[in-house]
């Protein structure tokens, strides 16, 4: 009786643990893979003047070979052959790119001192990093528009120090300068969260130790603290450097007409040229380009658990 019992035991928890590890998996396929495809297919599909606007519809399991028969890659070899998309991709990469640099540079000196802080007061600089989440995001980018046009407060502030002439305006607005600015203050939390956890979690008798057979500051970051940081620095980047690559809102708002970014020509095919079906191709792409980054992210991952 007591065997069965045990068997019956054994059976509900696999089945718990069976439901628990297969939630994440349902939700990936509701939300992530279910879209993908649907996206997927509307980019094989070709521009019609109906709602939707794309053909063919799947209209049941009847027509089922008429509807594969009309599928085709014409949208994919448009992609290669203007070289506007191939100049989105490229200066969406560029841009992310640079803007992972500088939010790294930027950001590692303050996770640096946050996580050497006194303990008491490491709470107080964590919830200063996180504050400007309370604040919405396209509010934020908002007010740098009224601090860096010609005649915004930056403008202001360095006629008030004399730095600039009566006359003279601050040219930063509507530059690739103003879209930098704006995506390094909007995603330096995803840098510095990660690379504090990393820093905080470091043991200091390393460095004591270092210091104490001769090994001078700098050299002492470079061959311990920024190795055992890797960790952080990668998963911040990955953070930042993914979403910031289809960033749409930022070059749209800050960045000018030579700012071409693929989230705003993402943009431009779904809701100015209703051409769904480039506009799916073009997701597809991008979403190609950032599995990369994403596989690295979570193979990097797996060596740190």
């Amino acid at each position: 009786m007591a065997a069965v019992q045990d068997i019956d035991t054994q059976d509900k928890g696999g089945l718990g643990r069976l439901l628990v590890a297969g939630l994440p998996y349902l939700w990936l396929l509701l939300f992530f893979a279910a879209p993908f495809f649907i996206i997927f297919k509307i980019s094989l599909s070709d521009t019609a003047i109906a709602l939707p606007p794309y053909t063919p519809v799947f209209e049941g399991f009847g027509a089922i070979g008429d509807f594969f028969s009309q599928l085709d890659f014409e949208n994919y070899i448009f992609l290669t052959d203007d070289p506007l998309y191939v100049t989105a991709y490229l200066s969406s990469l560029r841009i992310a790119a640079i803007s992972t640099v500088l939010l790294l540079l930027i950001g590692y000196p303050i996770a640096l001192a946050m996580a050497r802080a006194p303990g008491s007061i490491r709470p107080t600089l964590v919830m200063m990093v996180i504050l400007p989440f309370w604040t919405s995001f396209l509010i934020r980018v908002y007010a740098w528009i009224g601090i860096l046009k010609p005649d915004g407060l930056l403008t202001l502030l360095l006629h008030g120090v004399g730095l600039l002439g009566p006359e003279e305006q601050v040219q930063i607005f509507r530059t690739d300068t103003a879209v930098f600015i704006g995506i390094v203050y909007s995603y330096l939390p995803f840098m510095v969260l990660p690379l504090y956890s990393a820093l905080e979690k470091m043991d200091n008798t390393l460095l004591e130790a270092a210091n104490d057979l001769g090994c001078p500051p700098l050299k002492a970051f470079w061959r311990i603290t920024f190795p055992l940081s890797l960790p952080g620095v990668i998963a911040g980047s990955m953070i930042c450097f993914i979403p910031i690559t289809g960033e749409f809102v930022i070059p749209d708002l800050l960045g000018g007409a030579d700012t071409l970014m693929i989230g705003k020509t993402l943009w431009t095919e779904f809701f100015g040229n209703r051409d769904w079906p480039l506009a799916s191709a073009v997701a597809v792409v991008l979403l190609i380009f950032l599995v990369i980054p994403i596989m690295i992210f979570q193979n990097q991952q797996k060596k740190v658990a």
